[in-house]
């Protein structure tokens, strides 16, 4: 799973399991399990409970990696280029310095 993605619904988990537009809703409105309709008949429509047995799996996922994204999206942290320029001029210990603020304020 990317960072960026989250998954809160089964058409999440629904659209990349095919190439293309294979399924769609008889009610775009009331997207859920019961609105589901076969386009290409080729595929067959997951069960309900796989559906939401991926979903949930992907939403721990997406929670899992919480420290990740608040470790990315944090000020103080320095941009790839940013760390080996680091390394570069200071070396290895100061660069470990200067990236343990962030890993300590948002731990694994």
């Amino acid at each position: 799973m990317e960072l960026g993605k989250q998954y809160t619904h089964i058409e999440d988990i629904l659209i990349p399991l095919h190439p293309g537009q294979w399924f769609t809703w008889s009610d775009t409105s009331n997207k859920v399990y019961e609105n589901i309709r076969l386009i290409d008949t080729q595929y067959t429509i997951p069960t309900k409970e796989f559906l939401e047995s991926e979903l949930l799996k992907m939403q721990q996922a997406w929670n899992a990696q919480e420290y990740a994204r608040n470790r990315a999206s944090a000020t103080g942290y320095p941009s790839i280029p940013d760390q080996l320029d680091e390394i570069y001029h200071n070396g290895i210990d100061s660069w470990k310095a200067v990236i343990k603020v962030t890993k300590d304020k948002y731990p694994k």
